[in-house]
C-alpha cells in the first residue's frame, strides 16, 4: 500500500487559519463506516449520537508554549527550538532551525539569558538534545518567553493562546494540541454526562510524528515516533465495563485511539498503565479498543489519514473528503470536526 494512494486535492483556501469565535459552532460531517453515507451537521449535534452506556474518552494532555526563538550566544545567529520530549530532568529532544548551525556544546539564549539551551547531542531530520539551564519554574519562564507551536500550515498569528488547547487540558507535556478535542465548551460537555454518557480521560503528549510528513513510498517502511501515555485505573475499569455492556467506546481524536488501541493490542484488555507508543494504524488494522471516532480533516498522505482510512475504509474516507471540500468544510487543526460512527 503506497503513500500515494491517501492524497486527496485540497484547495489551500480550505486550510482553517484562526479558531471560530466559538468552540462548539464548528460544522460536523457524520460518516457511517459501513455504508460510506455521510450527513451534515453542527457539532453541537454531536450529543444526538451519543447513546446512554456509551463511553467518549478524551486526550487531557496541555501544549507546552515549546516554540522559542534565540541567539546562539558564539555567533548571534537566530535560532528556533521546538520542545518535543523531556528526556529526563531538564534533557530534552528538540525540533531545531536551521539545525546545521547548532553543535555538541553550542548555547542558544533566551529572554535575557532567562533560558538557555545547551546541545548536549546532534540527530537527523534536526533533532537536538539539549540541556535546559535556568532558575526557578521551567514552565513559567516557558509562558513568558515561548510561543504555542502552530504548525507550518497556519501562517496567522493566534491572538488567544488558549484557544489552542482543549478546555479540559490538564497533564502539560505535548507539543502539539490534540485538535479533535478543540470544539468542545464545557457546557456541550456538561450536556452530554446529563444526557448519561460517560466521560473519561487518557493523556498522550503529542510529539514529533504531528510534524513529520510520511516520506517513504511504501507506508509499511514508515516509522512513527514514539509518543508517552498514561491511563488510570478508574478509566481502564469504566473501559472495561462498557465493552462488557456492549456499549460504545468512542475516542475524541486519533492521539486518544492511539492510547486505546496500544493498550489493547500488547495488554489485550484495559488496565492501568503508562508508557511508550510508536502504533502505526493503517488499512489492514483490526480495532480492539474504540468503536467510534470523533476527529478533523486531516493532510493528504499523513498517517492520521490511514489511520482514518483503517477505521471508515479508504474509499468512504476519500469520498467524504471530497465532499467535504465540495462543501467548503475547513481543514487541519483549526478546522471543522467529522464522526465515524
Amino acid at each position: 500500500m503506497n503513500t500515494e494512494d491517501f492524497d486527496y486535492e485540497l484547495p489551500e483556501e480550505l486550510i482553517a487559519q484562526t479558531p471560530l469565535k466559538v468552540r462548539d459552532s464548528s460544522r460536523l460531517l457524520v460518516l457511517n463506516k459501513e455504508t460510506g453515507e455521510v450527513e451534515h451537521k453542527h457539532f453541537t449535534d454531536i450529543i444526538d449520537y451519543l447513546e446512554v452506556g456509551d463511553t467518549l474518552v478524551l486526550n487531557d494532555t496541555k501544549v507546552l508554549p515549546a516554540r522559542l526563538i534565540g541567539v546562539k550566544e558564539s555567533t548571534g545567529a537566530v535560532i528556533e527550538i521546538l520542545l518535543l520530549k523531556n528526556i529526563n530532568d531538564d534533557n530534552w529532544e528538540c525540533l531545531v532551525k536551521p539545525a546545521r548551525r547548532v553543535k555538541v556544546g553550542d548555547i542558544v539564549s533566551f529572554g535575557n539569558g532567562e533560558l538557555k539551551a545547551k546541545c548536549t547531542d546532534v540527530f537527523d531530520e534536526g533533532i537536538r538534545h539539549f540541556e535546559l539551564i535556568y532558575k526557578g519554574i521551567l514552565l513559567e519562564i516557558l509562558e513568558k518567553l515561548g510561543t504555542m507551536p502552530l504548525p507550518p500550515y497556519i501562517h496567522e498569528k493566534l491572538e488567544d493562546q488558549s484557544r489552542y488547547q482543549t478546555v479540559y487540558a490538564k497533564e502539560v507535556g505535548s507539543a502539539a494540541a490534540p485538535t479533535a478535542g478543540l470544539h468542545f465548551t464545557n457546557e456541550l460537555l456538561e450536556r452530554i454526562k446529563d444526557k448519561g454518557i460517560n466521560i473519561c480521560y487518557v493523556t498522550l503528549h503529542v510529539g514529533l510524528g504531528t510534524f513529520r510528513p510520511v516520506a517513504v513510498t511504501n507506508i509499511k517502511d514508515h516509522e512513527m515516533h514514539s509518543e508517552f501515555y498514561t491511563m488510570k485505573k478508574e478509566v481502564a475499569e469504566l473501559l472495561t465495563k462498557t465493552k462488557e455492556s456492549g456499549h460504545r467506546i468512542i475516542a475524541v481524536g486519533t492521539t486518544t485511539t492511539r492510547v486505546l488501541e496500544t493498550i489493547m493490542t500488547e495488554k489485550g484488555k484495559f488496565i492501568e498503565c503508562s508508557g511508550w507508543t510508536k502504533i502505526f494504524i493503517y488499512p489492514g488494522y483490526e480495532f480492539k479498543g474504540i468503536d467510534s471516532l470523533i476527529t478533523n480533516f486531516h493532510l493528504p498522505k499523513s498517517t492520521l489519514v490511514m489511520l482514518v482510512s483503517a477505521l471508515a475504509g479508504r474509499e468512504n474516507i476519500l469520498n467524504a473528503y471530497k465532499i467535504a471540500v465540495k462543501e467548503k468544510y475547513r481543514f487541519f487543526s483549526f478546522g471543522d470536526a467529522m464522526f465515524i460512527k
